[in-house]
């Protein structure tokens, strides 16, 4: 049994994450303290916008008018499936009460946040189905207001797609804002008068470092760094194909790890020579991207069985997993660290991005150890809630008496042992003995 690398990672993503948190740091205490103003002059010297930060209902409607039909469909067919992927989601959980004891009745409570902020990227390129993404699923997890935030685009306010795709998804509110400027807006309630319970949304470092410094204060979705892809390949999988998935997801940047874990010398090594042959064939900006993501942040690791390959997958915790493997119910079961699963040849990441249903807002750097994608879960306050009679009562105080002077906690214990006298004022009990010091 062995593992090798055929190609391995000259770079690590994490290496400017200093600089960005500086920056961010920067920002957010400038519009902590100037509010509406300072972001109005980040807006201006940062993305040449002057216009508008709120986008009303009239200017909404004039700029998506000129969308074709057929684009308007698209958008609302993979919208759609977002949103039946997301009400399912809250179908899987429910609300209950439960009688522990006589007398005593616990409950669940699924309660969803008041309001949730959503960026939506807008650099690089127009990331139409983000917005769908989170605020269609905040819709359907309940949220009454959702306010939604964009990057200009070549100096007319918002992707005219990007709005038509907020429309359909359900928003509440818009504003042309981008980078940590948006982020600090909607944490802070500027424009709308509504500060942000929960921040969610893909973004550049600036952004995912702003998100991360806010955490406490606002909720956020997972602390992004750039997308990932892993495919898992044995002697069945196609080349072509697999260099083709990899060269798909390194197109998202510069930063963009992608990785092969092959069980079959010979399909890796067929891979190696497609990947860069692909790559070469892309347009200007996307070769530019997958190109460095390639040569610094690309992987192919060679393993001898299908167990070394579900260990080092497992370890990498890869935001996307593709298997294109014999037996996927095999793979299927033993995986367990990655952000999104895709099984089998006939699917890919890339519909996971756009329409077929799945949340594509997903942990990164190793976060798939410990958490999963947006979903609707992300929105909900699940919060308990208990009520009892007299008598449940005085059962549950005097254990809870007890414990609490165990424990040194002698103004815990006298809560119970105030309940008790007043209930029961003709008993005794055994309370234990009362904290001296």
């Amino acid at each position: 049994m062995a593992v090798s690398k055929l190609k391995s990672a000259s770079r690590q993503p994490q290496g400017n994450e200093a600089a960005a948190r500086e920056v961010a740091a920067e920002m957010l205490a400038n519009i902590k303290s100037g509010g509406e103003a300072a972001v109005r002059d980040y807006a201006r010297r940062l993305d040449k916008w002057e216009g508008d930060i709120l986008v009303g209902a009239a200017e909404m409607e004039r700029r998506t008018a000129s969308i074709p039909g057929g684009i308007k469909r698209d958008i609302e067919f993979a919208a759609g499936q977002v949103r039946k992927f997301a009400q399912a989601q809250m179908a899987s959980v429910r609300e209950f009460e439960l009688e522990l004891a006589p007398g005593l009745v616990a409950g669940q409570r699924l309660i969803p946040v008041n309001v949730a902020g959503c960026y939506v990227p807008t650099g690089r390129y127009a990331h139409i189905a983000s917005a769908y993404m989170s605020i269609a699923t905040a819709k359907a997890a309940g949220v009454p207001m959702v306010i939604a935030c964009s990057t200009p685009y070549r100096g007319e306010g918002i992707h005219p797609q990007v709005l038509y795709a907020m429309q359909v998804a359900g928003v509440d509110a818009v504003m042309t804002l981008g980078g940590v400027q948006a982020i600090a807006a909607m944490a802070y309630g500027l424009f709308t008068g509504k500060p942000a319970d929960i921040i969610v949304g893909p973004g550049n470092k600036f952004v995912a470092e702003a998100k991360r410094m806010l955490f406490g204060s606002v909720g956020i979705d997972v602390f992004a760094g750039p997308s990932e892809v892993c495919i898992i390949a044995d002697a069945s999988a196609d080349p072509a194909i697999v260099a083709s998935d990899l060269v798909g997801q390194a197109e998202h940047g510069h930063e963009s790890p992608a990785w092969l874990i092959a069980t079959d010398r010979k399909l890796a090594e067929a891979v190696l020579k497609r990947v860069p042959e692909l790559i070469a064939s892309l347009p200007p900006t996307a070769r530019d991207a997958a190109g460095a993501a390639w040569r610094d942040y690309g992987e192919v690791v060679l393993c001898d069985t299908r167990e070394e390959a579900v260990e080092v997958s497992d370890r990498y915790a890869s935001e996307h997993l593709e298997v294109h493997c014999a037996d996927l119910d095999w793979w299927f079961r033993h995986l367990t660290c990655y952000g999104s699963l895709f099984l089998g040849e006939e699917t890919t990441v890339a519909f996971g991005d756009k329409a077929s249903g799945t949340n594509h807002i997903l942990p990164t750097k190793g976060a798939a150890r410990y958490s999963g994608g947006l979903s609707v879960h992300k929105f909900i306050k699940t919060v308990t809630w208990q009520r009892m009679t007299r008598q449940a009562s005085r059962d549950t105080a005097q254990v809870t008496a007890r414990i609490s002077r165990l424990e040194g906690m002698e103004a815990h214990a006298r809560t119970a042992d105030d309940r008790l006298a007043k209930y029961f004022p003709k008993e005794s009990f055994e309370l234990g003995e009362p904290v001296r010091e």
